[in-house]
């Protein structure tokens, strides 16, 4: 009898991945037809395939099926941005990067409370810690938009690697005001920043040596002893960077960020692999990465609680509408605008402002809210996802359309 249930279930995935692959490939197809990044066609699709609608995908938001799907897909996704970077860039936009990393998570979390108290009337604590939830960018969504919508490197790559490097200070404050709403302790401003130093620190550091080790071994002029393995060793480095740097409590997404920066940088390190081996690569990391990421939306879309959101509907958009339009503007011309040494102009700090969607990681944040039954989980989370709908279905979209307005879109 176990063994018939297990063979069910393993049918039952089967064919959930077969429908959610099929939905992807033709969402690709209608997102390149009308030019826009897929992610936003992914989470629509994964709307009519869900069980409100069509019924073809029920995958739970707390499975451990879906757990997995989030932690390996935008580990990978983020490993593949990181490998788009250029070192040379973010040399001249590091200073950027760190204070909106930083202060732009808190003033973006502060501003969004605020609107958060007054719209949804719910406690000041209450507010803040949705605030905190909805605060970090989400990698998961802007790396494959920027690997479509081909912008201007230096403001691309700032978006792009604070993407990566927020998410530690998202959950961050995040679980600090969640201490303090449950009563469990009080806020320290020296612990919080010992805290976010030893998650990024260590994260870095754990990158940095599986993006060596693994270069090494695929494109060393004379121990590349593995080149014919490279798309298993990254594939094995990614899940080894991340799973190490979770063990030791810092963030396992700051690992494999600066895991794909090495590997994308390998050159300066002095390490080149053949044409023909670096092609293999790059098409096995752009399949792979495409897989994770129509995997990740369509499933996001598929769990939309819709009458969870009727309730917070309009207050919650509301809020959501701070959220991108004053809360976040606030933090990129408070934290990029008094950066003289990278001279930002005024049309990438407008651009900079558009391009923060929420997605997987404010989502999984909200999900481990609801599974520890904080003050107002359930607000919380209905009010995340009408944040991720609303920025991937509206900022997505017409990223391509004010990139080329402001002359930041390279033809």
């Amino acid at each position: 009898m176990e063994s018939s249930l297990a063979i069910e279930t393993a049918k039952h995935i089967l064919q959930t991945f077969g429908t959610v692959l099929a939905g992807g490939m033709f969402s690709g197809l209608i997102a390149k037809k009308i030019k826009i990044p897929d992610v936003a066609v992914f989470l629509i699709v994964g709307i009519l395939v869900g069980p409100e609608l069509l019924g073809l995908v029920n995958v739970k938001a707390d499975s451990a099926l879906n757990q997995f799907i989030l932690i390996f897909g935008s580990s990978y996704i983020l490993f593949d941005g990181g490998a788009s970077l250029r070192l040379t860039v973010l040399k001249e936009v590091w200073i950027t990067i760190f204070a909106i990393s930083t202060a732009g998570v808190l003033i973006t979390a502060a501003v969004t409370g605020i609107a958060a108290h007054y719209f949804l009337g719910v406690p000041m604590i209450v507010a803040l810690l949705l605030g905190a939830t909805l605060a970090s960018t989400d990698p998961a969504t802007l790396v494959p938009i920027f690997k479509q919508v081909p912008i201007k490197d230096r403001v691309a790559q700032t978006v792009m690697s604070e993407s990566a490097f927020n998410d530690a200070m998202g959950a961050i404050v995040t679980f600090t005001v969640l201490a303090i709403a449950t009563g469990t302790s009080e806020f320290s401003l020296g612990k919080a920043s010992l805290d976010l130093l030893h998650q990024a620190g260590i994260g870095l550091l754990i990158g940095g040596v599986a993006g060596y080790v693994a270069a090494f071994v695929i494109a060393h002029e004379k121990y590349d002893f593995l080149v014919e393995y490279a798309p298993l060793v990254t594939l094995m480095a990614v899940v080894g960077a991340y799973m190490t740097a979770d063990r030791m409590q810092a963030s396992g997404f700051m690992a494999v960020f600066v895991f794909g920066i090495i590997i994308g940088n390998k050159d300066i390190f002095g390490f080149k692999m053949k044409e023909g081996e670096e092609k293999r690569l790059d098409e096995y990391v752009m399949t792979t990465a495409l897989i994770m990421r129509l995997f990740i939306f369509i499933l996001l879309g598929a769990q939309v609680d819709f009458s969870l959101m009727n309730k917070y509907l309009i207050s919650g958009g509301a809020v959501v509408g701070v959220l991108m339009l004053v809360a976040r503007p606030l933090a990129v011309f408070a934290c990029a605008g008094p950066d003289r040494r990278t001279k930002w102009e005024l049309r990438e700090l407008i651009f900079m402002c558009w391009t923060r969607e929420t997605g997987v990681i404010p989502a999984a944040l909200a999900g481990l809210l609801l599974g520890l039954k904080a003050p107002g989980a359930e607000m919380i989370a209905s009010v995340t996802f009408i944040a991720v709908l609303m920025t991937i279905l509206i900022q997505a979209p017409t990223t391509a359309w004010l990139a080329r307005r402001l002359g930041l879109l390279l033809e």
